[in-house]
């Protein structure tokens, strides 16, 4: 049995070589949320015989630095787990200082789909971030989150975690343009909620304001961004606000998939991801051929696609 982990700062994520065994678990690291006991039950849970790891939580501000944040992680994977461990940097296994660990987690993926699928822009829409891959004879990313992000190969924008004025400076209501307030009212997930893009067990992560995570409560919480009740806006205004996000995650989207694709000059868009929807929409919008990785491998790997992508290249490596 083996077994991949991805360590993230919102959530951690598991899922074996066959794809049989998966797990998504919200553990906020910057609360220091305890690690090790999800990572002993994980352990408890599939009983790997090697265990293959990526991670991106060390940039959570618990930690100082990134370095410190590298060691605590790695040393709590080892302490959980009793079976050989692997830790996959940007250039592979094969790593030579801690700092390559870094942000891998696209790495790993973005390798294994160069082996599937060749040639393509990868794009790994999660909670939190999207990852715009280019893969041409092998990914072309830059080595650290600093460098995607310079390079709009990362883009901080999720399918639920996204505060909603990070994502937009002003909304049109009723003909009025109206500035957000600059506070943490309301995120994504409120908006795709209200839409019914997602359900309220597909809310995953805390809301806002601790409160639920019904239609009701995130219309409060959309109407808040604007200084508002439902009532002073009425639910078309509600509503508004939320299409209004939504289409901001559109555009920030195509404009990736576009830059990334003509700068590679790529035609094919492999989706992954909880947002891999809004992918594929947007990549055939610009006339690309999308695959959506939920297809081949089932949704609940391409929700954990890094902790899949992990497994499957220690397979690789242990089988030689």
């Amino acid at each position: 049995m083996i077994l991949g982990l991805d360590v993230g700062g919102a959530n951690t994520k598991a899922a074996s070589s066959d794809g049989l065994f998966t797990i998504i678990e919200y553990l906020p690291l910057w609360k220091e949320a305890p690690l090790e006991p999800l990572l002993r039950r994980i352990s408890d849970e599939a009983k790997p015989e090697a265990l293959g790891v990526v991670m991106t939580g060390e940039l959570a501000d618990c930690y100082s630095d990134k370095r410190s944040g590298i060691l605590s992680i790695k040393g709590a994977v080892e302490r959980s787990f009793s079976c050989p461990v692997k830790f996959w940097g940007v250039d592979g296994f094969r790593w030579t200082d801690a700092s390559d660990l870094a942000a891998a987690n696209w790495s790993a993926s973005a390798s294994f789909v160069s082996k599937e699928f060749g040639d393509c822009l990868f794009v790994d829409m999660g909670s939190t971030t999207t990852d715009l891959i280019p893969i041409k004879e092998g990914p072309k990313a830059g080595q650290t989150d600093f460098e995607r992000l310079a390079r709009s190969e990362l883009i901080y924008s999720g399918l639920l975690r996204t505060n909603l004025a990070a994502l937009l400076r002003y909304v049109e209501i009723g003909g009025r343009r109206v500035p957000l307030s600059s506070e943490l009212f309301a995120i994504a997930a409120d908006a795709h909620l209200v839409l019914g893009e997602i359900s309220e067990g597909e809310y995953t992560v805390e809301t806002p304001d601790s409160g639920g995570k019904d239609r009701l409560s995130a219309e409060r919480r959309l109407a808040r961004t604007v200084c508002a009740d439902p009532k002073e806006i009425g639910s078309e205004g509600v509503i508004e606000i939320a299409r209004q996000a939504r289409s901001r995650q559109e555009r920030l989207l195509t404009d990736g998939i576009r830059r990334l694709a003509e700068r590679h000059a790529l035609d094919l868009v492999v989706a992954a991801g909880i947002g891999e929807g809004l992918i594929d929409v947007e990549a055939r919008a610009l006339d690309l051929e999308c695959v959506r990785l939920s297809e081949r491998y089932g949704s609940k790997v391409s929700n954990v696609f890094p902790a899949y992508a992990v497994a499957r290249l220690l397979e690789m490596e242990l089988s030689g």
